[in-house]
């Protein structure tokens, strides 16, 4: 599963962050040991040495939290993937048990990603007065009147106790 360019901006400039802070850590770690021995008691060197353990805790924290991130996106990505998956085989159940032809199963569902009759005609090579009686076949099977709730036959299955009436 691949992650989409957007995500994968989104994780990768905390990271590049998070190696930034670990170089500037690894200074001013270096450069507050170098003090210690030069001036171990001197309030220079503690606020050096506070400043470093700061710098090296919200490091840790940072890559906690960027950790937690991506797991909490592929957790996302999985179920996803799980819903797609779970739409694309009630949409074939349901074909099936409508009895749809090899065509108007893929005219029904270029209709159910939104497509139009002129956008699905071209892609299937065929002529719009083709596409629209294959349309109205597969809403006569689906018992339906229209592409509205053609689509809302399987948004339905979707939601169902997603949406309850306000009290």
């Amino acid at each position: 599963m691949t992650v989409p360019s957007r995500d994968r901006l989104v994780t990768l400039v905390p990271a590049v962050f998070l190696v930034l802070q670990s170089i500037a850590a690894l200074f001013f770690l270096g450069d507050a040991l170098a003090d210690l021995r030069r001036e171990p008691m001197a309030a220079e060197t503690l606020l050096e040495q506070l400043v470093a353990l700061a710098l090296i805790c919200g490091i840790g924290l940072s890559a906690w939290h960027l950790r937690q991130s991506l797991d909490r996106l592929r957790a996302q990505e999985r179920a996803l993937a799980a819903a797609r998956g779970e739409l694309a085989r009630t949409i074939d159940t349901q074909f099936d048990s409508w009895g749809l032809t090899p065509a108007e199963r893929d005219v029904g569902f270029l209709a159910l990603k939104g497509l139009d009759v002129a956008d699905i005609a071209a892609m299937r090579g065929a002529a719009q007065g083709t596409v629209r009686a294959q349309l109205t076949r597969i809403y006569a099977k689906a018992g339906v009147s229209g592409r509205a709730q053609f689509a809302a036959w399987f948004v339905e299955d979707l939601l169902h106790d997603g949406v309850r009436p306000a009290e």
